[in-house]
């Protein structure tokens, strides 16, 4: 597939994304597959979290579009697909829903090196964040934090 009809694929797929609240955040296209396979990442564009139904309810009207349009004459696949949850925990429910669950805290030190604990998450409060670190519990100030992330517990 040509770069132009690449971006009339991509353009005709950000309209009916945009007729849905969606917006379309990447797009793969591996023409060296046979068939063909056509990923598309989409996300709300108010920010609320993809299902799995609002991933099927834009795979008809896409693939309508997809056969309307004889850009493609040649058998795809389509895949549609959310961005997931990333790494970086900020919200309070991000928060909630990662409690005990292993984390990297990046800190800002003193003499501008960035030291990183590993431990899992066990409380978060207004003034600091405590992580459970070989079952001692660690508390730090929320100013010393730079990221918070998920990660895989370190021995």
């Amino acid at each position: 597939m040509n770069k132009e009809n690449k971006s009339k694929l991509e353009a005709l797929l950000e309209k009916v994304a945009n007729e849905r609240d969606l917006e379309i955040c990447g797009l793969n296209i591996q023409t060296n597959q046979n068939p063909v396979v056509i990923e598309i990442t989409i996300r709300k564009t108010n920010g609320d979290d993809i299902s799995l139904d609002d991933c099927a309810l834009f795979n008809t009207p896409a693939s309508d579009e997809i056969e309307k349009s004889n850009l493609l004459n040649c058998s795809y696949v389509l895949e549609i697909s959310s961005q997931g949850v990333s790494d970086e925990l900020t919200s309070e429910r991000d928060f909630k829903t990662f409690k005990g669950f292993p984390v990297n805290v990046e800190l800002n030190q003193k003499n501008s090196k960035i030291k990183i604990l590993n431990g899992l998450l066990y409380e978060k409060s207004k003034d600091y964040l405590a992580i459970n670190i070989k079952g001692k519990i660690k508390k730090i100030p929320f100013d010393e934090v730079l990221k918070i992330s998920l990660c895989t517990l370190k021995d």
